[in-house]
């Protein structure tokens, strides 16, 4: 087809002034380039015409000096369409706790429960037998220098290792849910900076994922209950709620060590020496009769004292926790997890600024 049978001509690219710019049209798959170039108001460089648009005159007619802007063949629509902007946090106040936005958010939290499982055992010699064998050798550590040599073990008519058994398996729970949820949002950092969920599923599937863990170490202190010769009594029904306030109490905390950890990146130095202190002060390697009657209802403003002698006295009997240590163990549970949801939400939409 030429200009002669046409009878139309298109129109030259005179440039006015030194000024162009190569703009990749497809890099990935080797496309070519645009070019634009220098142009008047209603062809700015950048702004993409399409070249049958462009105006042409009839072979005869006079040619005049226009600047143009050569660019593949596309739609008007797709020469203005905008790139879409995602938003990181909805518009609007939010409750502290959206349990509704949670559930829809369910498919996500199941994801990395399963993720942080996996990963946490993944190219190890052992698997998950060290879930048996770090609460099996603190027991045996305790049992020689706390209960032999510090002769706890005259404190209590259970057998000391098994004393010590049961109260390790919420202690490592809390312990190992406190540590993994307090480097998790450091840990997502890119999930954080991408896409908007509840930023509180990332905690929350850390200390879900402890669960795991818990569940294989039961299976040890049921074997050491057999060999031993205890059996559980009716207060084991009671168990799950203990076991409830331990998650609570260990969601709480991760609230607030994981939203603290986005901004201070020390406090992940900070968690291993705070946990080993606070397991001194907790009846983990000691039964709470040799705290003093007077200072009980101070001691019961740690979560854990409440929840470790309740365990002891579900699965183990014995003579029954008093009330008002367990009472206020649990209140300091829902005031923690009370103030940590209050502090996370209040700095949540700064994570994906700061991380």
């Amino acid at each position: 087809m030429t200009e002669e049978s046409t009878g139309l001509r298109a129109t030259p690219v005179a440039l006015a002034r030194p000024f162009a710019t190569i703009v990749p049209r497809n890099p990935a798959k080797g496309l070519g380039f645009w070019l634009v170039a220098a142009a008047p108001p209603a062809c700015r460089p950048g702004n993409h015409v399409d070249p049958l648009m462009l105006p042409v005159e009839k072979a005869d007619e006079p040619r005049p000096h226009t600047h143009v802007a050569l660019t593949p063949r596309v739609s008007a629509e797709a020469a203005v369409r905008q790139p879409a902007v995602a938003e990181l946090a909805p518009p609007g106040q939010r409750p502290w706790l959206n349990l509704g936005e949670i559930g829809e958010f369910s498919g996500l939290l199941y994801f990395l429960i399963w993720r942080d499982v996996k990963v946490r055992y993944k190219q190890t010699a052992l698997g998950v037998l060290w879930a048996v064998i770090q609460p099996l050798a603190t027991m045996v550590v305790f049992s020689v220098f706390f209960g032999s040599l510090g002769k706890l073990n005259q404190q209590s008519k259970i057998p000391y290792p098994l004393l010590t058994l049961c109260a390790l398996l919420p202690w490592q729970f809390f312990a190992n849910a406190i540590g993994a949820a307090s480097a998790s949002l450091v840990a997502n950092e890119r999930l954080l900076t991408k896409v908007y969920f509840p930023r509180i599923i990332i905690p929350l599937a850390a200390v879900l994922g402890s669960l795991f863990d818990f569940a294989i170490s039961f299976g040890l202190l049921l074997l050491a209950m057999l060999y031993f010769g205890a059996a559980p009594n009716l207060a084991v029904i009671l168990l799950p709620a203990f076991l409830l306030v331990a998650i609570t109490a260990s969601l709480a905390v991760g609230l607030w060590l994981s939203a603290l950890n986005v901004k201070y990146r020390d406090v992940r130095y900070a968690v291993p020496f705070v946990m080993q202190v606070w397991m001194f002060v907790s009846p983990v390697a000691y039964p709470i009769d040799i705290v003093p009657e007077r200072w009980r209802a101070l001691y019961g403003l740690n979560p854990m004292a409440g929840v470790i002698d309740g365990f002891r006295w579900a699965l183990l009997g014995g003579d029954q926790p008093a009330f008002v240590l367990v009472a206020i163990s649990f209140a300091a549970s829902l005031v923690l997890l009370v103030s940590g949801l209050w502090y996370f939400k209040s700095v949540e939409e700064t994570f994906a600024d700061v991380v």
